[in-house]
């Protein structure tokens, strides 16, 4: 029967809106992940509440999201390997198929025990992932639980560290300026050997005596437009995102004091820039580089 109640068509769109939106509050591994690799290495603890990692000198291991996404907020807590990791490479990222896969990701650095563990981020964009920027943590990761948070929309992607901004990484929206903005990705953790060039560039390699090397994960939250309801669109709009409190992920930028907490963390333990790094780019910086 034909209607042309206003309340009844809002309420029909309400529900096929809040159908494309993923939401989780992390209360159980089977909920939200799969097994990638890594066979008994992988344990899930707790009802399903926690996992941990761990690598060997055989193999690492890894998890997936079931779900693909276009566009969200994703936290996750992690307490990395504690001691010597030197070598290790403990990875939290979004990752679309490979070839020319687009990712944006977190890479946790290992260290000799005593030293600031690095965080590594990076962005890639058709398979081209030469945007690194590295920081040191400003507490001991091994200890305890923080979170790792990825914030990606339309007009950025934003890196949080314990709710801080770390870095922004922009759409500029012109032509030849990079972004990852067309192919759904999962959303990955895995842990793996990275000893050619995780710690000092390559200069520490693993120490196998202290294997295995355990990583934490648990309190999963996340908002996300969802693969397939996105199939056929390049991208994500306002529609698919949810109403209300939720929405503010699809289009947040940061405020001036948010600005402020980044640039105060990024003068002060940030330890390599790629775009201060015109060498590598044979004298010529990447457009984005110059825009920011």
């Amino acid at each position: 029967m034909a209607t042309n109640n206003p309340s009844i068509i809002l309420t029909v769109l309400f529900i096929i809106v809040s159908s494309l939106v993923f939401s989780s509050q992390g209360n159980n591994f089977y909920q939200d992940f799969e097994i990638v690799f890594g066979g008994d290495r992988i344990r899930i603890l707790e009802a399903g509440e926690l996992v941990t990692l761990s690598l060997d000198n055989s193999s690492g291991s890894g998890f997936q999201s079931i779900n693909e996404y276009l566009f969200g907020w994703f936290n996750m807590q992690i307490k990395l390997v504690h001691g010597n990791s030197a070598g290790t490479v403990t990875a939290y990222y979004l990752q679309s198929p490979t070839p020319n896969q687009d990712e944006i990701d977190f890479e946790f650095l290992g260290n000799l025990s005593g030293d600031p563990y690095a965080v590594q981020t990076n962005v890639y964009v058709q398979g081209d992932g030469s945007r690194e920027q590295q920081f040191y943590l400003w507490f001991d990761p091994t200890k305890d639980f923080h979170n790792y948070t990825i914030l990606w929309n339309p007009k950025n992607i934003i890196f949080y560290v314990d709710h801080t901004p770390i870095r922004v990484f922009k759409n500029h929206g012109m032509q030849g300026l990079p972004y990852p903005k067309t192919k759904t990705m999962r959303l990955y953790t895995t842990i793996w050997d990275g000893e050619d060039w995780a710690t000092r560039k390559g200069l520490i390699k693993t120490n196998w005596t202290c294997a295995p090397f355990v990583a934490s994960f648990r309190n999963f939250s996340g908002d996300a437009c969802v693969w397939p309801w996105a199939r056929g669109s390049p991208s994500c709009t306002a529609t698919t995102s949810p109403p209300g409190p939720k929405k503010r992920w699809f289009d947040q930028v940061l405020d001036p004091s948010s600005e402020k907490k980044m640039k105060l963390v990024r003068k002060k333990y940030m330890i390599y820039d790629y775009c201060n790094h015109a060498e590598r780019f044979h004298g010529v910086l990447p457009p984005e580089c110059m825009r920011t």
